[in-house]
């Protein structure tokens, strides 16, 4: 993985091509790049984040940014109850509670 100004970039290889194709993953917009070495490459996610950004600037839109933090989440009400229940038994919020499970699986 790569990362330029908050944004994630993955890249496979294509062996046929002889080229590496990359692109942004922490976004909904797309953002490709690609490149024949490893330095190529990482040049090419740098503008090609750089461009998107421009882009977005001469359209007077605001760019998407990564990852807020904040996401929904939708379980069965016995999870939900179980989890604040856990929660609170160690003096935790349900968000505190649920980002360090988070932390740990991940």
């Amino acid at each position: 993985m790569m990362e330029y100004k908050g944004y994630i970039g993955t890249a496979t290889f294509d062996d046929a091509a002889d080229l590496f194709h990359g692109e942004v993953i922490n976004l909904r917009d797309v953002i490709t790049f690609q490149g024949r070495s490893v330095d190529e490459l990482r040049q090419a996610f740098r503008e090609s984040v750089d461009d998107y950004l421009a882009f977005c600037a001469e359209r007077g839109e605001e760019p998407e940014r990564p990852f807020s933090g904040r996401f929904n989440l939708r379980i069965s009400p016995e999870l939900h109850a179980r989890a604040v229940a856990r929660a609170r038994s160690e003096g935790l919020s349900l968000n505190a509670f649920v980002e360090r499970a988070l932390e740990r699986v991940t």
